[in-house]
């Protein structure tokens, strides 16, 4: 094979130091550029259409227009239905259990899916209103629902059903397949909100000051952040353990707010009725706690999520508005005697949340390691052509300073007739060249990156519906909307002579919140609800993802 030239070689290892200076250069800028913002794992977040509408409505009652097929409640444990709570609308997952087994005396219906007073923007007809990968337990007398008049739905499950559920379930041993990796993936995404560097406890900057003044806890922002974070390692309550306000200032318009409460063991004990203009922008994130209770008599505002697989979180507030994301268990009730009609209501995350795709302090090296200018040719090729004696400076020979001819005759003595041949033995170099340092050539190690791709969760269909009654409404001084078990249990937020959803024998005290004080359901909480104790209307998001679960 030809040898490669000095000149060939020297162009091959400047071209290939360039190109190591380009590549670094190149994945530095990469990993700076997709640090920004994310929307949460697998798309969860936005509505998925359906039919999705332009701006969430607040909480009605009106007949039902629009549909989001997105994850509103995802259980990473079990799912408890207790004591009087009564509704969880929009799609759920629960990869473990669902069991429901309220108290005496109050509505024994429990829907999922459509909720008779929300958003009512709810699941595709005939698709899963709710998925279990574990067993479906409902107790004697009681029903669980995936239906209202001409919104019906499935139960989809994995295990075993024990008691009433309406529409027939649908066995499926793939119910929550799509959803399983989820877990994980929520759990790692809450741990790098709080905490950007992997392994280490430190939280992250806040933009914002969160001080609880006994009364109300204000949350100030810098006012330019288009993320505004805020760390709050305290509860959510008075001095005296009761319910306190909430409030935000400071926020630019559009920004995403991100709220880490830090502890292993944290409360919200509010009356809010609604965030104005935060409602679709709000994450409140917990990274830590095993045990998170949100009580009072607040209709709450904002998604939540719970990263801690080992926790156990539970809601007796009247209204949870928006996605509700815990790898734990959930437990829905009201407080042990209290008034019921406890429901989680279908609104959608559409902030931007930091990125978690690649650690938040690489390790790629800067482009200064290449040395494209050392063009010192290496030692592996020292050899002169045979008819040269003179070595060439450019490529010297680190070894030998003697070049050895090839074909020497030093020990010829005899002269020929014409051409006498001395005797000289000792060529003579022109230009001796003392022994260089031995010098290697340095080259570029090029990384690469790897991509984190996100996974989707996809909506698995199932089908059922309750054959019959609106799950809600708001009632009157007379008791509420009356409901039979064979037209679906009706009515709303009733007074003190009737019940949420209507009684099945029963009514529901009227009471509410976390023993804080009564709260009449009737006349004067549905003014709460739909004037001005609601949640004010807020301009959704620009960004949509159509692939979001």
């Amino acid at each position: 094979m030809k040898p490669e030239r000095a000149p060939d070689r020297r162009a091959r290892l400047a071209l290939s130091a360039a190109t190591a200076v380009l590549a670094a250069g190149a994945l530095v800028g990469g990993l700076a550029v997709t640090g920004a913002a994310d929307p949460l794992p697998g798309g969860l977040g936005p509505c998925k259409p359906g039919k999705c509408p332009p701006t969430y409505p607040d909480i009605n009652n009106d007949p039902v227009q629009w549909r989001d097929n997105a994850v509103n409640i995802f259980v990473g444990g079990d799912f408890l239905v207790r004591e009087a709570a009564a509704e969880a609308e929009g799609k759920v997952v629960v990869l473990g259990g669902f069991d429901q087994a309220k108290r005496e005396g109050v509505s024994q219906v429990y829907n999922v899916g459509v909720a008779g007073v929300g958003s009512r923007v709810v699941p595709d007809n005939d698709t899963a209103f709710l998925s279990v990968g574990g067993n479906v337990t409902v107790a004697a007398g009681q029903r669980l629902l995936t239906e209202e008049g001409t919104v019906t739905g499935k139960t989809v499950y994995a295990g075993t059903v024990t008691g009433t559920v309406i529409p027939d379930p649908v066995k499926d041993a793939a119910a929550v397949a799509p959803y399983t990796a989820l877990r994980d993936e929520l759990t790692a995404a809450s741990r790098c909100y709080a905490y950007p560097k992997a392994g280490d406890s430190t939280p992250r900057t806040p933009t914002g000051t969160a001080v609880n003044n006994g009364s109300e806890t204000v949350f100030t922002g810098d006012g330019t952040s288009a993320l505004q974070v805020f760390n709050v390692d305290f509860d959510l309550e008075s001095p005296s353990g009761g319910q306190q306000g909430i409030s935000f200032a400071n926020i630019p318009a559009n920004a995403t707010v991100l709220v880490n409460v830090l502890g292993d063991d944290r409360t919200i004990d509010s009356y809010i009725a609604g965030l104005p203009g935060l409602r679709d922008r709000l994450l409140w994130n917990f990274p830590d706690a095993t045990r998170v209770k949100f009580e009072g008599t607040a209709q709450f505002a904002g998604s939540v999520l719970i990263g801690e697989q080992a926790s156990t979180a539970t809601i007796t507030m009247p209204g949870m508005n928006g996605r509700f994301f815990t790898t734990g268990n959930l437990t829905h009730a009201s407080e042990p005697g209290g008034g019921g009609g406890q429901e989680i209501h279908n609104y959608p995350f559409n902030g931007d949340l930091p990125s978690c795709d690649e650690d938040p302090t690489p390790t790629t090296p800067t482009p200064t390691t290449p040395t494209p200018t050392d063009t010192t040719p290496t030692p592996t090729e020292p050899t002169p052509t045979p008819t040269d004696t003179t070595p060439t400076p450019t490529e010297p020979t680190p070894t030998d300073t003697t070049p050895t001819p090839t074909e020497p005759t030093p020990t010829d003595t005899t002269p020929t007739p014409t051409e006498p041949t001395p005797t000289d033995t000792t060529p003579t170099p022109t230009e001796p060249t003392p022994s260089p340092t031995d010098s290697a050539d340095g080259g570029a190690t090029d990384g690469g990156m790897t991509d984190g791709g996100a996974t989707d969760g996809g909506a698995t269909d199932g089908g059922g519906s309750d054959g019959g009654g609106s799950d809600g409404g708001y009632g009157d001084d007379t008791g509420g909307s009356t409901g039979g078990d064979t037209g679906g249990d009706t009515g709303g937020y009733g007074d003190d002579t009737g019940g949420h959803h209507g009684p099945d024998g029963g009514g529901q005290l009227p009471e509410t919140g976390a023993g804080t004080g009564k709260v009449v359901m009737g006349v004067t909480a549905a003014g709460l609800a739909l004037g001005g104790g609601l949640l004010v209307a807020v301009s959704r998001r620009r960004r949509r993802r159509d692939g979001a679960a």
